[in-house]
């Protein structure tokens, strides 16, 4: 024992230790089965070391190990488990049973331990009955506010839907029955509604000029419309646009936003302008730089170290009202910033405006049905009397109530020009809650059931269809866009003097017949803002489908307006739903399809650690091999690696590979930049050569002018500023089958073509990938030899060979030659497409390789390329279409 003990001091690393009975010169222990402790071969305790007995033991490396181990297991015993008891500790003749509620049963030296052990338990939880009182859950809500932001609908959702916990909020991403074809039925003839409050607002005020310099640096026109547009700067329209770091334009990309100008007053050149974007991109754009110096301020009417929500007379008391807004920010944030060289001032209006987002052709419908026109009052302090007393904002109010009151004659959504704004002051809508949920309908049918006394004189009837027909075909006048939302005071009246709950309950007890209209008080007046949002505009069927409108509204009312909502039938959509919206609309969803962004980088790596970690929890025998299918990267999409391949393919000449041909080894690249897509007029040209067909490809689209002939001149032209080029593509099978995430997309072979012909054609099958790697049981049976020959290593969870079964360890081979046909790119979102009624996809295609395709296709066939799931050997016919408007670059250091 001695011996054992002192040997880490008394010998070095090299010194050796052998066996009792070994011998020196060969260091290997003598082979005789009668040593103590020794019987044939195995050791007393059922152990087999006849076959894997290490040569030599090294004092230094295998005293270490041992002692790692022994500090672990004295660790594991000395350690009190958080739910044990002090008496646990004691030896088990001197515990008693009262000693669990009596602490003087205990030993003295375990007393004190125990009473503040004892006191911990007495702080138990309230009782269901006292946590649910009206002031203690609310102190609980308002607990649970300061991590997450909750929408104002978050405890309807929470009742109805799978919450998560995304971008610092908590939303809403499914619901809990199943509702995927009644939504989809919804956004297609009736109207699906979504809560995108979690979207941040910056304001930014100042002269035009200066504004417009500042944002210039963030946008290109050869991107297509910027802040400068003309329809969006008169404040008629609502603008998108992808912006950019300031002026590293086509590079740094990030992301896409939506944009509002306030329509200009008579005589000043003071402009105000709201950017919507996603959460993920309000950091970078709250520091957009306009001015060269910007200083920041604290929120007014907050006081200096004070808790937000906290009445100065109570410092440390808990909140006495319901949180409105960001219940995270500290008050100490700033949210505005103003220049001190101009007069240019940025404001953060996160959560202080609400969004609502109405899809589907009868969205009008639900809301001429839910709201209506404010009417004038009688004068008092409030902001609407106020206002009633000018002439010329009644004179305006009542333009925009005749705008209003014309939607209810149009039949679709679809109908209207997009992005059309309407600013309007609506009446509390629950004043007029129905008693029961009534499913809105459109007023044309209505009105073909009108007859008799009721009907409505010829004369009125072509007035208001003139009016509409000019609605339709120019939209909203630009005096008809103004809002009093825009007015931070307005808004803070509003907030302020909204009419309880517990004052509508009692103004409901006092009418004499239930249900009727409740009379409007002086506070009911609210503002609110009215954006169309436009529906599919890829492809050439279902035409607009998925246009809708979106609310705007101040902080405070969104319960009072969404309830109302509900009740006109509508559905709800989670997070879920708005990425089907935006796969049925064939339109990039954000932050999936922009792996350029920083959001997208982010989200990709998530989404590879998501996957990856689901593929880990199932046994290896359930796994999908993707080595024997041929799919290096099943979780991600390595894009510069695709983009260095075919960028040597096509420097090399570009010869195009029948089977299973040469790999390809790419050189070593320096500075490389992957742009995705390009400007308006590349990919005009590019999808002219890809011939659009529909969905189904049943018919071929027509140009407003022929592209020019795709020869090799052509090209080369072409490739001189586009090598380095992956392009946003839609993919329509041609046959059955449903696109999956991550799916290959790869080069037809002129063999592959010819099946084409024959009816009923699916496509050609790849052979089974030959394994190269270890299999499931070579891999463990080198873990339990290389764990056995070497025994200085203390033993741990995680296996030496850092593979995992079923994929390809990196670096990763040549992504573009390692299956039986060429890659092209890959999949970020598919699915079966109710609206086109095939499988769609989305995803992202080498520009040199997608050029070489076409080059080396017939004219009938061109623009088709096979498509293959990653869990799957069989390849599917697709046809290609590019798209005719940029949607965002790239650029992608390696």
């Amino acid at each position: 024992m001695l011996y054992t003990v002192l040997s880490p001091y008394l010998f070095t690393d090299e010194t050796t230790i052998l066996p009792k009975g070994g011998d020196p010169s060969t260091n290997r222990p003598k082979r005789s089965h009668h040593q103590p402790g020794w019987v044939r071969g195995h050791q007393k305790d059922g152990g087999d070391y006849s076959k894997e007995m290490p040569k030599y033991i090294t004092a230094g490396g295998f005293a270490r190990a041992r002692a790692a181990e022994v500090k672990a297991m004295l660790k594991a015993v000395t350690k009190r488990p958080a739910s044990c008891h002090v008496f646990e500790t004691l030896p088990k003749h001197m515990r008693r049973r009262a000693m669990s509620h009596n602490t003087k049963r205990l030993p003295r030296r375990l007393r004190l331990m125990a009473m503040k052990l004892k006191k911990k338990e007495q702080t138990r939880s309230k009782s269901r009955k006292a946590r649910r009182r009206h002031g203690n859950l609310l102190l609980e809500f308002n607990r649970r506010q300061r991590k997450n932001i909750w929408l104002e609908t978050h405890i309807w959702h929470a009742k109805r839907f799978h919450m998560v916990k995304k971008w610092g909020y908590c939303l809403g991403d499914r619901p809990t029955y199943k509702c995927y074809r009644p939504c989809y039925r919804a956004m297609s003839s009736h109207c699906l509604l979504q809560d995108l409050s979690y979207y941040c607002c910056i304001e930014l005020q100042g002269e035009e000029d200066r504004l417009l310099t500042g944002l210039s640096q963030l946008t290109s026109k050869e991107a297509g419309p910027t802040f400068a547009a003309a329809l969006c700067l008169s404040g008629r329209r609502q603008g998108s646009v992808v912006v950019y770091r300031a002026g590293q334009y086509p590079s740094q990309p990030l992301g896409p936003v939506t944009f509002l100008w306030r329509p200009r007053t008579q005589g000043s050149t003071h402009r105000q302008l709201w950017i919507w974007a996603h959460p993920t991109l309000k950091q970078v754009l709250s520091s957009i730089n306009v001015t060269p110096t910007v200083d920041s301020e604290p929120k007014p009417k907050t006081t200096p170290g004070a808790k937000r929500k906290r009445s100065s007379k109570d410092q440390s008391g808990p909140p006495a009202k319901k949180i409105l807004g960001d219940g995270t920010r500290s008050p100490t944030t700033p949210v505005t910033w103003k220049s001190s060289s101009s007069t240019t001032v940025i404001n953060d209006l996160t959560m202080e405006i609400i969004r609502y987002r109405l899809i589907g052709p009868q969205s009008h419908t639900v809301i001429t049905e839910a709201f209506e026109a404010a009417t004038s009052c009688d004068p008092s302090s409030l902001w609407w009397p106020e206002h009633c007393k000018d002439e010329n904002k009644m004179h305006l109010h009542q333009q925009q109530a005749d705008v209003f009151h014309l939607l209810k004659g149009i039949f679709s959504t679809a109908e209207l020009p997009p992005g059309t704004i309407l600013g309007l002051t609506v009446d509390d809508p629950r004043l007029t809650l129905p008693t029961k949920k009534v499913k809105a309908l459109p007023c044309v049918k209505q009105n073909q059931s009108v007859s008799g006394p009721k009907a409505v004189s010829s004369s009125t009837h072509l007035v208001d269809e003139e009016k509409r027909r000019e609605l339709v075909l120019s939209g909203v006048s630009e005096h008809c866009c103004q809002s009093f939302l825009w007015d931070r005071s307005v808004r803070d009246n509003v907030i302020d003097n909204k009419i309880s709950e517990q004052e509508l309950n009692r103004m409901r007890s006092e009418v004499l017949v239930p249900g009727s209209r409740l009379p409007v008080p002086p506070q009911g007046r609210v503002p609110v803002l009215l954006v169309h949002q436009p529906g599919k505009q890829v492809g050439h069927e279902m035409s607009s489908w998925g246009a809708g409108w979106d609310l705007l509204l101040p902080k405070g009312w969104g319960m009072a307006f969404w309830v109302p909502l509900v009740y006109r039938g509508v559905r709800i959509g989670g997070l879920n739903m708005s990425l089907k919206h935006s796969q049925n609309k064939s339109a990039p969803h954000f932050p999936h399809d922009y792996p350029d962004c920083p959001a997208g980088v982010h989200f990709q790596e998530e989404q590879e650690a998501e996957l990856l970690d689901k593929f880990k929890r199932r046994p290896p025998a359930k796994r999908t091999n993707y080595i024997k299918h041929g799919c290096l990267a099943p979780f991600c999409c390595p894009w510069q690696q695709l983009a260095e391949e075919w960028e040597h393919i096509t420097r090399e000449g570009g010869e195009e590979r029948e089977g299973a041909g040469r790999k390809i080894h790419c050189t070593e690249v320096s500075a490389l930049f992957v742009f995705f897509t390009m400007n308006r007029k590349s990919l005009r040209l590019l999808s002219g050569w890809c011939k659009p067909t529909t969905s189904k490809g049943q018919r071929a689209c027509r140009l407003r002018l022929p592209p020019p002939s795709l020869d090799l001149s052509a090209v080369k032209s072409f490739l001189t500023s586009h090598r380095m080029t992956l392009v946003w593509v839609r993919l329509s099978l041609l046959s059955g089958g449903k696109p999956e995430l991550h799916g290959i997309v790869c080069v037809p072979t002129s063999e592959d073509l010819k099946q084409l012909k024959a009816p009923g054609a699916v496509g050609p099958k790849s052979p089974p990938a030959a394994p190269s790697l270890p299999s499931d049981k070579t891999v463990e049976k080198e873990t339990e030899l290389s764990s056995a020959s070497d025994p200085n290593i203390p033993i741990t969870s995680s296996s030496p060979l850092d593979l995992v079964l079923g994929l390809w360890p990196d670096p990763l081979p040549s992504v573009a030659s390692h299956c039986s046909r060429l890659t092209l790119g890959w999949v970020t979102q598919g699915d079966f497409s109710l609206s086109a009624g095939c499988g769609e996809a989305l995803g992202f295609v080498s520009v040199p390789g997608l050029l070489n395709t076409l080059q080396n296709q017939p004219m009938e066939h061109r623009g088709t390329v096979l498509l293959r799931n990653p869990t799957s050997l069989q390849y599917r016919f697709a046809k290609i279409n590019t798209r005719s408007e940029p949607m965002h670059k790239f650029s992608y250091c390696q």
